[in-house]
């Protein structure tokens, strides 16, 4: 196993480039230095994209830039933005996430979505299960979760953006299922969380907690992160695309009075920018991200197959209604979970 992969949650959220300074700005040698703070499971495709970035950036003579990279619960790194955090950029797990920095610390405009296509989304995923190799479970779709003796591993919805998508994909599951009936739907949720054994705080924690320490039959996952673990533990899990999932949409924005105040607005808007390119959307669909250029997601079919998938604008009212609804003190999560 290559160490650089499970790195220790502690740890995990400090992670930074050889070199580098946590408080942004300029170096004493004029190096330009950029802090992206991201969520969990983003720190393959991001090492990648930051090689690329710097690389490209200096050819075109702009000078060096080094780029600093913090990693944790999507929920968590908004909340550490809000109380000081120097993010120069942020890319998120939702855009929930995101506006509660523009709302709380006022550190970019409530239109911040934007300021960039496709909603300030350059990469989309969606939400699988993971099994043990053979699925000795018998785990075929969103019903599995609930038969007794199926452990389902998912971090905490309250600090994980992942364990928000994979709630809000189970509650489209069982809406439809159920025609609607919402006490059918909270008791659905009620007994899949009754056979989630341990919250961890993000999606990274609960791919070790699953992947390492072999707790749980099944894990919901983002799509990239199932496939990093085939890559690290070759032959012992298989990925089961459920009948229905949910379009995730992990959003960018420029921290722009950070950015500003650093002296780093324009290298923040360029290395964005970055992810649009046809470099960057191929280093998304390397990493299993699902690229939102058409012909190049094209190429990567074969592994990020076509299937049904529910939104959260179309489907659950936007981002701001579903965390009211589901995630804030007294919503759904807390409803379900409290019974347990």
């Amino acid at each position: 196993m290559k160490a650089r992969y499970f790195i220790p949650l502690a740890l995990a959220s400090l992670l930074v480039l050889p070199g580098c300074k946590s408080k942004g700005g300029a170096s004493a040698g004029g190096e330009i230095e950029l802090q992206n703070v991201s969520y969990d499971p983003t720190r393959e495709f991001y090492e990648a994209v930051n090689a690329a970035f710097t690389k490209k950036w200096e050819a075109d003579g702009k000078g060096k830039i080094k780029i600093v990279q913090s990693h944790g619960g999507s929920g968590k790194q908004a909340r550490a933005v809000i109380d000081g955090q120097p993010a120069d950029v942020v890319t998120l797990a939702l855009a929930g996430d995101i506006d509660v920095i523009a709302n709380k610390a006022k550190l970019l405009p409530d239109n911040w979505q934007t300021k960039l296509p496709d909603n300030s989304s350059p990469y989309t995923s969606t939400i699988v299960f993971v099994v043990r190799k053979g699925n000795p479970k018998g785990v075929k779709d969103w019903p599995d979760l609930i038969k007794d003796g199926t452990q389902v591993i998912t971090p905490d919805p309250k600090t994980s953006g992942g364990a928000r998508w994979n709630y809000l994909a189970a509650w489209a599951w069982a809406e439809k299922q159920y025609g609607g009936d919402q006490a059918k739907v909270l008791d659905y949720i009620t007994k899949l969380f009754k056979n989630v054994p341990i919250l961890d705080t993000g999606a990274r924690a609960a791919t070790n907690t699953f992947a390492q320490n072999k707790i749980g039959d099944v894990f919901l996952s983002w799509e990239n992160e199932a496939y990093l673990i085939e890559k690290q533990f070759p032959g012992q899990t298989e990925i089961i695309y459920p009948s229905l999932s949910i379009l995730a949409e992990p959003p960018v924005a420029v921290v722009e009075k950070n950015a500003e105040k650093h002296g780093n607005a324009a290298a923040a808007k360029a290395y964005l920018e970055f992810l649009y390119t046809d470099e960057a959307q191929e280093l998304a669909g390397q990493n299993f991200y699902r690229p939102r250029k058409a012909e190049i997601l094209a190429k990567f079919s074969s592994k990020l197959p076509s299937i049904p998938l529910v939104t959260v604008d179309k489907d659950f009212g936007g981002w701001a209604k579903a965390q009211k609804t589901h995630f804030d003190d007294g919503g759904t999560f807390d409803q379900a979970y409290g019974k347990k």
